[in-house]
């Protein structure tokens, strides 16, 4: 559960990042001790994160987590497979070029692809070029083998996928990682809708961790058990 004081957060920051003593930096953390609880008897390569409607905060999810996975010493790629909107880039400030679809299309390899973060343990990969077929790209044989290429060089790919009910790529990709998790948004998003979604990744044969409950109004009184006040 991803919490928010009273007063509105800037969206999309790598909050784990520019303030890892933050309560909702401790929250990703929780996440990522939760995601390996989840999976403890067996080893995550790849972890696939969604939503089932645009502006429910997977890619803000996505990268935060990320961040807090290199923290705790794992190699980590960041794949944006958003290959219709994607804005992973803007978050770490550089541009989309060359990525993903550089590599799918043969056009570049992953060493001259992978952008360096400010933590060496994390690398990231931007999309790359919109392509015209994204859903055929992410399905490819191209594909296959980039995952592997990516997990035998890193201790874990993170992908950020696009919503499941707004087209089918979270679907594709769904079964060619080894775990997911879904977004959903505090008084935004409903449970049928959630709950079609769950329906799609499973149909697609993914394996569905859990869900991560993101923008839960809080307020900062009820921080005080963890962090007291001064």
């Amino acid at each position: 559960m991803i919490r928010r004081k009273t007063k509105s957060q800037p969206r999309r920051q790598l909050i784990a990042k520019n303030q890892p003593k933050s309560p909702i930096s401790e929250q990703y953390r929780n996440i990522r001790t939760n995601i390996q609880f989840s999976a403890v008897d067996t080893d995550i390569r790849s972890l696939m994160v969604t939503s089932a409607n645009p502006g429910e905060g997977k890619t803000t999810t996505t990268a935060n987590l990320a961040v807090v996975f290199a923290q705790q010493g794992k190699k980590v790629l960041l794949v944006d497979t958003d290959l219709r909107k994607p804005s992973l880039h803007e978050m770490f400030r550089t541009d989309n070029i060359l990525g993903l679809t550089s590599i799918l299309s043969k056009q570049g390899t992953l060493e001259k692809c992978i952008r360096k973060t400010e933590d060496a343990n994390l690398h990231f990969l931007p999309c790359g070029a919109i392509p015209p077929n994204p859903a055929e790209l992410l399905g490819s044989a191209a594909m296959k083998d980039f995952i592997e290429k990516a997990q035998s060089q890193y201790d874990l790919v993170i992908f950020d996928t696009p919503p499941v009910l707004a087209v089918t790529d979270a679907q594709v990709m769904a079964n060619q990682c080894d775990s997911i998790v879904m977004v959903v948004r505090s008084g935004q998003t409903e449970k049928e809708q959630a709950l079609k979604a769950k329906a799609l990744l499973e149909n697609a044969k993914g394996k569905l961790l859990g869900v991560v409950l993101n923008d839960k109004k809080q307020k900062e009184s009820e921080y005080y058990y963890y962090y007291g006040k001064k």
